[in-house]
């Protein structure tokens, strides 16, 4: 019997098995495909909300102190796996301006950096830029990180010092006298003595059966990867709520939709058209940059993007840490270290109140 069993191998469930297994625990991990491969795989990496004044501050305190976390975990990473997940501060210019006081006072008020960016300065600093916008705020201090590499480097972290168990649904969670006592697959039952639920889009699904489910469904998103050359664009570019995302490698990743869809995860010719038209009028060169991929991810869309983190209450030992819709990869360092503070008794590094499952959202 473990100590923990995780349940959800994406980004979330992962960084919450690394946190356990350092505090110490016995953790054994079930995912029902291959861990990593589902939203943590398909998501750009921005380690910054979009729009980041748009969210509660809820929101603001995981990434911000995630954000604080983020360069020394990238370099444990690497050293541990030799894999570098390649956490980059490119700095993030918003090109919608106006809502400019408003984002003013947020930065002013969270300790962010936020520089507006006028007239030629703007296309000095992004050349390819069309000619169109003359004014950007700019958050210099915006990193970003390669999702596949990430969560190919947090699964090696624990590989060997936790059980993984990939290819398994959970069916069942066991319940006797108001505790969790562990879930069933079609492997049998798996004991352990606390459960946390870290499924994503999936979550309030395996949850209906205890006759509450928190509200995350499935949002899909589709996106759109070009094979650029390094040093054609500098910046992580946001305008009209598409992004793109300049890789080291000179990859440009542009995107994405949002669409509820349900369970349904297939890409589709018009939203390639449309992701393709909007990145072009952005930046004109991406016309003559071939596309090198295109995919769809099912984001854990909650009220208000307010993930769930905390007990799930009236069964005593179950937790949830999900539902982190578009922030899964910005919130998630804060997010698992709240969620193991809260599973092991210890001083949380949050309020977790705003994060409960019983919170108004």
């Amino acid at each position: 019997m473990s100590d923990v069993l995780v349940i959800g191998g994406g980004i979330i469930g992962l960084l919450t098995a690394r946190e356990l297994v350092t505090a110490g625990s016995e953790v054994t991990l079930i995912e029902m495909g291959e861990t990593g491969r589902e939203s943590s795989w398909a998501g750009g990496g921005i380690v910054s909300p979009l729009y980041p004044w748009r969210y509660s501050d809820a929101v603001t305190a995981l990434a911000s102190w995630s954000q604080q976390a983020y360069a020394s975990l990238a370099e444990a990473l690497t050293e541990e796996t030799g894999i570098d997940p390649e956490l980059t501060v490119n700095g993030m210019l918003v090109l919608d301006v106006d809502e400019q006081a408003v984002a003013v006072d947020w930065a002013a008020r969270h300790g962010h950096r936020i520089d507006l960016i006028e007239g030629g300065r703007l296309h000095e600093i992004e050349p390819q830029l069309a000619a169109g916008p003359n004014r950007a705020l700019l958050f210099p201090r915006v990193a970003q990180i390669r999702t596949p590499r990430l969560v190919k480097a947090v699964r090696g972290s624990v590989d060997r010092r936790i059980t993984v168990r990939e290819h398994e649904e959970v069916l069942e969670l066991m319940v006797e006298n108001g505790r969790i006592r562990g879930v069933r697959t079609p492997a049998g039952p798996v004991e352990a003595r606390q459960v946390v639920i870290c499924t994503g889009a999936w979550t309030a699904e395996l949850l209906e059966q205890l006759g509450r489910a928190p509200e995350i469904e499935p949002v899909r998103g589709q996106m759109i990867l070009f094979y650029g050359k390094p040093g054609q664009i500098h910046h992580i570019t946001l305008h009209q709520e598409r992004y793109l995302i300049p890789r080291r490698d000179g990859r440009l990743l542009f995107g994405s939709t949002v669409e509820h869809t349900g369970f349904v995860k297939t890409t589709t010719a018009e939203a390639k058209e449309a992701l393709y038209r909007a990145a072009f009028e952005l930046f004109p060169i991406l016309k003559r940059t071939p596309i090198e991929d295109h995919w769809a991810g099912l984001r854990p869309g909650s009220p208000s993007g307010i993930p769930y983190i905390g007990a799930y209450p009236g069964v005593e030992g179950l937790f949830i840490n999900a539902g982190h819709f578009r922030n899964g990869l910005v919130t998630g360092p804060a997010s698992a270290r709240l969620a193991t503070d809260l599973m092991l008794g210890r001083e949380p590094i949050l309020d977790p109140a705003p994060y409960a499952v019983d919170a108004a959202r």
